[in-house]
């Protein structure tokens, strides 16, 4: 396993950008998908100046941005270093100040949506409030567990910056001591939990939304990522 420096010496454009196509083709696909299916109401309701489908689309679309974001400063900063070229120790302090605030408009923009909603799930009701309570405990452990165990600066992708971050051991504690991925694999249930526990048929096609692409932010940026900084 070679040193960022070693993996930025040998880089190539190919590396850099392995993965995106098929990240743009993929969210392209998958934002029509959502858009199909949002169901809207001939005079909805507004909250904040947004009806439920316009709240919607803009968690989709900064869902996208966020996305979008990352792949593209993950590659250069592993690649060439970008952000600690042009900020220098305070790399990681400017990136968290961007990643922080898209991460928290995940969930609130799903909020507003299930808040503003005129469509409703399925009956019965009692049953989506229960799993989405289900859904939600798992999610809140999960994001404690994220924050307490694997931390913050690993969470924005410290990895890419630092070569003691990069360094550290496998991470135990909390939910990751059962499953190595809580964030995408457990923390985003909780998004399904919010519509759910609304009974919001717009939020949940959101949250499915959310879920789906950050799967594929997984398998089309990170997982090659971690090959090249981990073996």
């Amino acid at each position: 396993m070679g040193r960022l420096d070693d993996i930025r010496k040998d880089s190539t454009w190919g590396q850099i950008l392995e993965g995106q196509p098929q990240h743009l083709l993929i969210g392209a696909l998958l934002v029509v998908g959502a858009a199909s299916l949002l169901i809207g109401d001939a005079h909805p309701p507004r909250t904040l100046g947004l009806t439920a489908v316009g709240w919607a689309m803009v968690s989709i679309w900064l869902a996208i941005l966020h996305q979008v974001l990352v792949a593209i400063v993950f590659r250069l900063q592993l690649h060439k270093a970008l952000l600690s070229r042009i900020f220098g120790a305070h790399d990681m302090t400017v990136w968290t100040a961007i990643f922080v605030p898209l991460l928290v408009a995940r969930p609130l923009t799903i909020l507003m949506t299930a808040i503003t909603d005129t469509a409703p799930l399925p009956e019965p009701r009692w049953a989506q409030v229960l799993i989405g309570v289900l859904l939600l405990a798992p999610a809140i452990w999960g994001m404690h567990s994220t924050l307490k165990h694997f931390t913050l600066r690993r969470a924005v992708g410290g990895d890419h910056f630092r070569e003691d971050i990069r360094a550290l051991p496998r991470v135990t504690g909390g939910l990751f001591n059962y499953t190595d991925n809580g964030m995408y694999g457990v923390v985003f249930f909780g998004l399904w939990g919010i519509a759910l526990v609304f009974g919001s048929w717009n939020a949940l096609i959101v949250a499915l939304f959310q879920h789906a692409y950050i799967w594929v932010h997984m398998y089309c940026t990170e997982a090659p990522d971690m090959r090249r900084l981990y073996g």
